[in-house]
């Protein structure tokens, strides 16, 4: 008897108007040469052929339910249709733009958690227009979460991880000014974060047992409180808690001796206190194919790290890299644990 068919994985229209067709375009035209999993993506299948046209390809598009999308994906595109006209232009976003993006997104939701699809991938959205169409979320992830509890009546704590071969990061605060970091940063925020990062790289990664090197928050990690008080009445004690839970966790480690090569050997992923001092050093290193992971859902979600390009969207001249980099780390994670309860 044969093995059942892998699962497909779920990718995401994203922003319309953004490069997020076009590249789902190219993915599936490469998909031999890059050994790529089978994918579906969410969208118009009219929509989609109009945009392969624009960047002078013909492909066979195929409207599928997920079921069908494995014996679909070596001849054409499979496509779930999400039944509503799409009418953005590249770089234009439209009336449909917000609309079609928030549907794609539950779509993905509704099929992994259903059991029809094995992860969710998804293209990058543009929040300005999601907000200007009262998407009331911060952002997609927080998003994620909410459908994610609509669906199994579970909270789910979601945790960003900035991951490429050289080195994964996770910031503790994310999308908040400067001057609110202090504000909001907690030892309980920073020990939940650790915890979440530390399960899910066992449970995802097989790391049995994960190293995390977590940065200070001020110059030189605070340098005995000479630099600022917050490393030691702050990320120490959270650093403490999560040792005696058994994790392998140091700090607080000063930022700026974190992140060269010999340095990064010593640990699994960098837990820092803020977005730029864990985003600057990955874009760095691994700009072209570093893929956001969210952690702390009950399924795998991946994304590349870029945004929707409005200004070449359409042209044809998108770097695929980090969207080939997020399908390929999708289909391992979720080959190993295809669901996972969410952290309480």
């Amino acid at each position: 008897m044969s093995a059942p068919a892998a699962l497909p994985l779920a990718l995401t229209l994203g922003e319309p108007a953004g490069i997020g067709p076009d590249l789902a375009i190219e993915l599936w035209r490469r998909r031999v040469e890059l050994r790529l999993p089978v994918f579906y993506l969410i969208a118009d299948p009219e929509f989609i052929r109009q945009r392969a046209r624009l960047l002078g390809i013909e492909i066979p598009l195929s409207a599928v339910t997920p079921v069908q999308a494995g014996e679909t994906f070596t001849r054409a595109l499979p496509i779930a249709s999400l039944d509503m006209p799409i009418t953005a232009a590249p770089g234009k976003p439209d009336a449909s733009s917000a609309p079609a993006a928030i549907a794609s997104i539950r779509r993905a939701v509704a099929d992994v958690l259903a059991g029809s699809a094995a992860a969710i991938v998804t293209s990058p959205v543009a929040k300005n227009v999601l907000y200007r169409s009262g998407f009331a979320e911060p952002g997609h992830t927080e998003f994620l979460a909410k459908l994610s509890y609509e669906a199994t009546g579970k909270a789910a704590r979601p945790v960003m991880m900035l991951w490429s071969p050289e080195l994964a990061v996770v910031p503790v605060t994310i999308h908040l000014p400067f001057k609110d970091v202090v504000t909001q940063l907690t030892s309980d925020l920073i020990a939940e974060t650790g915890r979440i990062v530390a399960r899910d790289l066992t449970a995802r990664f097989g790391i049995s047992r994960p190293r995390i090197a977590v940065a200070g928050l001020n110059p030189h990690a605070g340098e005995e409180g000479a630099l600022g008080e917050e490393d030691g009445a702050i990320v120490a004690p959270a650093v403490k808690q999560l040792q005696a839970e058994g994790i392998d966790a140091v700090g607080p480690l000063p930022a700026d001796s974190l992140f060269h090569e010999r340095a990064r050997a010593s640990y699994d992923v960098a837990l820092c206190m803020y977005h730029d001092q864990a985003l600057i050093p990955i874009k760095t290193l691994a700009f072209d194919h570093a893929v956001n992971v969210t952690l702390g859902l009950p399924f795998v979600r991946t994304s590349p790290d870029h945004g929707t390009a409005f200004d070449i969207a359409g042209k044809g001249i998108a770097d695929p890299s980090s969207l080939i980099a997020a399908v390929t780390l999708a289909s391992r994670l979720s080959a190993a644990t295809p669901a996972l309860v969410p952290a309480k």
